[in-house]
């Protein structure tokens, strides 16, 4: 029998939570460009990312969207994260403003929207906080983030889920329940493999993640996941034969309760 320490449980509420919100934060910020688009084109053009904590302030400063032509410079540098360099930006795009008739209706749901990226922000950061405390508590997050790329995010996310590495009996069981590994479809003379059916999608999803900056910290993981493609696997083909190699690493820390060791 395993029993699942009580901070593990805690991270993988937290990490749920937290997945929940950066994907509605990602729907919405969706939904903010296409209006923008659609009622004041040229707002956009400012940044090159919506998502600017400063881009939101600047816009969420106002109770109707078409007084942001009118704003002066004193109290464009009065908003937070706006200083000279945005503030001369926008100035440039306020003499070329132009807002659609659309302005009415759909410029109420854009300074909503705003509003909403920017408490979801918040609270993303403040799971961040609390997964960050929690961590110091569990075992297997601090022996996960150990793992170059892993960090915060994706090794809390993944001591959630997994919770116990007593709950599986081998490392070829850790990797099917990580998605990293594949079953056997072999018939005949015919050889192929399937995707496993029970997967946990959100560990699957922090692996991918996790993987993926660690090939990019760490030179003899970027050999490896570089020869998988040089024999014609894709990027997310690659990602998972080195996943599947990590799980073995994974595996045998949390077992052996040691920390990874780094060789390049």
């Amino acid at each position: 029998m395993f029993t699942i320490p009580r901070v593990n449980d805690q991270l993988k509420r937290l990490t749920r939570r937290r997945r929940t919100l950066v994907e509605e934060r990602g729907r919405v910020l969706s939904r903010l460009q296409t209006d923008l688009q659609a009622v004041c084109p040229g707002l956009l053009d400012i940044t090159g990312r919506a998502e600017n904590l400063w881009f939101l302030n600047f816009i969420s400063c106002v109770d109707d969207l078409r007084k942001l032509a009118r704003l002066r410079q004193s109290t464009l540098l009065k908003i937070p994260a706006v200083g000279l360099c945005y503030a001369a930006k926008i100035q440039a795009w306020q003499r070329e403003t132009i807002f659609s008739h659309e302005a009415d209706w759909v410029g109420p749901m854009i300074l909503e929207d705003a509003q909403r990226i920017l408490e979801l922000g918040q609270a993303v950061k403040a799971l961040d906080l609390q997964c960050a405390t929690l961590m110091t508590q569990s075992n297997i997050a601090q022996r996960i983030d150990s793992i170059p790329g892993f960090a915060l995010v994706c090794s809390s996310e993944l001591a959630g889920e997994i919770g116990a590495v007593d709950r599986f009996s081998r490392e070829a069981s850790l990797a099917l329940y990580l998605g990293m590994a594949t079953l056997d479809n072999s018939s005949g003379t015919k050889k192929g493999s399937k995707s496993p059916r029970h997967v946990n999608r959100r560990a699957k999803m922090a692996m991918m993640t996790g993987v993926d900056k660690h090939r990019k910290q760490v030179a003899e993981s970027q050999r490896y996941y570089e020869k998988k493609r040089l024999e014609g696997k894709s990027h997310n083909q690659a990602i998972r034969a080195l996943g599947r190699h990590l799980c073995r690493v994974i595996f045998n820390m949390l077992r052996n309760n040691r920390d990874y060791d780094r060789r390049d």
